[in-house]
């Protein structure tokens, strides 16, 4: 079966209050789901044999700074039974923690880190948030649009 746009309709079927929007651009769908349905939608996604997104590819976010909701954290998904791809995002305000999608896919943990990492969302339920990318003395998170590119980091030495 897995097909994004069937995917789609089998979420609103089975959870009919999780889906906030959806597209679709060149052939490649996604669903925005309502944050607090995100982890037993993606349990389901992945232990439901019409669909089997067995994969976790990546993790990434979008910071729209203006916005009530300024990030916006976006799944990829893979089923390597249907080979088929979905697209799930996230809104999240600035400061609320995003559940993890740890305890479903292991290639989460490091995903995870690196939107912390580079974008400031905590994701709670992670077991080991912590910088991945930058060192723990780097102030900021660089991909956020209100990063100042100019900014000078604090030089630090080796670690003795």
């Amino acid at each position: 079966m897995a097909d994004g746009a069937q995917t789609i309709a089998l979420i609103r079927e089975v959870f009919p209050d999780a889906v906030v929007r959806q597209g679709e651009f060149r052939d490649a769908h996604w669903a925005e789901l309502a944050l607090g349905r995100l982890v037993e939608v993606c349990g389901f996604l992945k232990d439901e044999p019409r669909v089997a997104y067995d994969s976790l590819v990546d993790v990434t976010a979008v910071h729209w700074p203006d916005a009530a909701e300024p990030f916006e954290i976006v799944y990829h998904l893979y089923s390597h039974a249907h080979n088929d791809r979905l697209r799930l995002k996230v809104r999240a305000a600035a400061g609320l923690a995003v559940p993890s999608l740890s305890s479903l896919y292991r290639s989460a943990e490091w995903n995870e880190r690196e939107a912390f990492d580079m974008f400031g969302i905590r994701f709670e339920g992670h077991p080991d948030l912590r910088r991945l990318l930058l060192y723990e003395e780097f102030v900021g998170h660089p991909l956020r649009k209100d990063y100042p590119i100019n900014r000078r980091q604090p030089l630090i030495g080796p670690k003795v």
